[in-house]
């Protein structure tokens, strides 16, 4: 059923979202360029490499089709890596290793719903610009957990735990079944209720939506509040996949590659429009960009580059497109 679903919309994509286009582009272009590259172990190693982001990125669309921004997704990843794992190693030795493991994912939920909810109240209520709010929070998110775990490798006490992350099912890994399952319900929820339609319209012109009678403080909580959802769902899966947790590098870099990967899919970064597909073949882009550019032997230090060349260039696409001016 999921597999029909997603199908369809990706025919519907590929005749009229450009983003879809672009993606077909980069496959071809890869194939060519390495005869390894359509292989199924390597479309399945791209896709695992970018469901951590990419489960962030379906999150972050509604933060910024909403005319926000949240930056610190990266550093709560790291932060819900954190107290999962010690409260992991805690319940291990009180619980059985299935009711330790169901208690931690939980846990790890709970934790990125929580801090997601002060970040969408910080924003709400407190009337503090998004980005400025967010950027405290990864300040705090990161320092908190360089101190707590003594930015030290923290690891689980149960081999039963890495399971979760490196499990498979019909042969695709846990957290690329994952991040197709949120996109679908994601899209679902944007595109067929009214949390969807009021996100968009608070995004487009928010003096508008007030004046229609939207509730801009909730619809703004409940956005942010996915963010963190996502962020804990993803801080799970990744801390699983290692069995441990780094805290002087979890998700470093993740906020950045989530937006990237929300504007490359053409959600517009001024807010108002966008679609969950989109950022799901954004993801795989930058996915594949970075397998064409390790092929080619391009040096990891440039690769910033050249990923930074293309998101201004998608916003440029952008701007053209919708004849957008300052």
């Amino acid at each position: 059923m999921m597999a029909h679903v997603i199908g369809r919309k990706i025919v519907k994509l590929l005749r009229k979202n450009a983003t879809a286009n672009v993606l077909v582009v980069f496959i071809i272009i890869s194939a060519i360029i390495s005869p390894h590259f359509l292989q199924t172990r390597n479309l399945i190693n791209i896709l695992r490499q970018v469901s951590y982001t990419g489960i962030i990125a379906l999150g972050m669309t509604f933060v910024i089709i909403s005319g926000g921004i949240d930056l610190s997704v990266g550093s709560l990843v790291a932060f819900c890596g954190l107290i999962l794992m010690l409260f992991l190693n805690a319940v291990l030795k009180v619980f059985i290793v299935p009711v330790a493991i169901t208690l931690t994912i939980f846990v790890s939920i709970f934790i990125g719903v929580c801090s997601g909810f002060m970040n969408g109240l910080l924003v709400a209520r407190g009337k503090i610009v998004s980005f400025i709010a967010t950027l405290g929070g990864m300040t705090i998110y990161r320092s908190m957990t360089l101190f707590i775990g003594k930015a030290g490798e923290i690891r689980s006490g149960t081999s039963s735990f890495g399971r979760i992350g490196m499990g498979a099912i019909f042969g695709i890994p846990v957290p690329v079944v994952t991040m197709f399952l949120i996109a679908v319900l994601f899209s679902i929820l944007l595109n067929n209720t009214k949390y969807g339609r009021h996100v968009c319209a608070v995004g487009a012109n928010s003096n508008v939506a007030r004046f229609s009678g939207i509730n801009i403080n909730r619809i703004q909580i409940i956005t942010f509040t996915i963010s963190g959802l996502v962020s804990g769902i993803s801080a799970l899966l990744l801390a699983s996949r290692f069995n441990a947790v780094s805290t002087s590098n979890l998700g470093i870099g993740f906020e950045l590659d989530a937006i990237a990967a929300v504007i490359v899919g053409g959600t517009a970064m001024n807010g108002g429009r966008g679609t969950i597909w989109g950022t799901v073949f954004g993801v795989i882009i930058l996915g594949i960009l970075n397998n064409m550019l390790n092929i080619v032997g391009v040096s990891a230090y440039l690769q910033g580059t050249i990923k930074g060349l293309i998101i201004i260039g998608a916003v440029l696409i952008q701007q053209a497109g919708t004849g957008y001016r300052e």
